[in-house]
């Protein structure tokens, strides 16, 4: 039986907000946080805030978002509970609304099988401001997986999502058994278990209790 894990990216598989690292590094990072706190408690669109929030990075090199890119802080017993997911069957996905430059490296050190994101386009090596892709609405999360569970031929049952924010709650209505990690209230009330610790490694037992 084909079983799907699907987990957000940004505090879930890694311990913080890309966007939030890029803004620190252009001098942008306190104006860019707030609107991303606003944004994963739901106050905001989120198409709205991620327009906003990659506008302010306009002008930092392509080379300097590689760096930090590629030197994310992995959460916490990331690479243990997707090893366990691996050992056990599942396919293990991630949904994220940042950036596939920083889902690309990880998913180069944690083995997940695919990711959907977004891409922060670039002109001569330099941010442009501008972004697309496949997570850009508060409504792609969950577009994305009934088109998986379409095309593997599996129902909710079989998936596992984990998150932590609203742009999560649309994955959330689409699996059975939703995980919301160290999550925000909004999603935490949609959740059939809560990790409130740093340590993905938390999750295992309740993965154990569905086999």
């Amino acid at each position: 039986m084909t079983r799907l894990a699907v987990f957000d990216f940004d505090s879930t598989l890694m311990d913080g907000e890309t966007i939030d690292f890029l803004a620190r590094a252009h001098g942008v990072g306190d104006e860019v946080a707030q609107i991303t706190e606003r944004a994963m408690q739901g106050e905001l669109d989120f198409f709205e805030s991620l327009q906003h929030r990659v506008s302010l990075l306009a002008g930092l090199p392509l080379e300097r978002v590689q760096q930090i890119c590629a030197n994310l802080p992995l959460m916490n017993g990331a690479a243990d509970v997707i090893l366990w997911l691996k050992a056990n069957g599942y396919i293990v996905v991630v949904f994220s609304g940042g950036f596939h430059l920083a889902t690309g490296f990880a998913q180069s050190k944690l083995g997940f099988d695919a990711a959907f994101a977004n891409t922060l386009h670039h002109k001569d090596d330099i941010l442009s401001g501008k972004v697309g892709g496949e997570m850009m609405f508060s409504h792609s999360k969950g577009d994305m997986l009934l088109r998986l569970r379409s095309l593997l031929g599996i129902d909710s049952d079989s998936i596992v999502v984990v998150g932590d924010g609203a742009n999560d709650l649309s994955m959330f209505a689409h699996a059975t058994h939703r995980v919301a990690f160290c999550a925000k209230h909004v999603l935490k009330e949609k959740a059939t278990f809560c990790v409130d610790s740093k340590d993905l490694r938390m999750l295992i037992p309740y993965l154990q209790n569905l086999e």
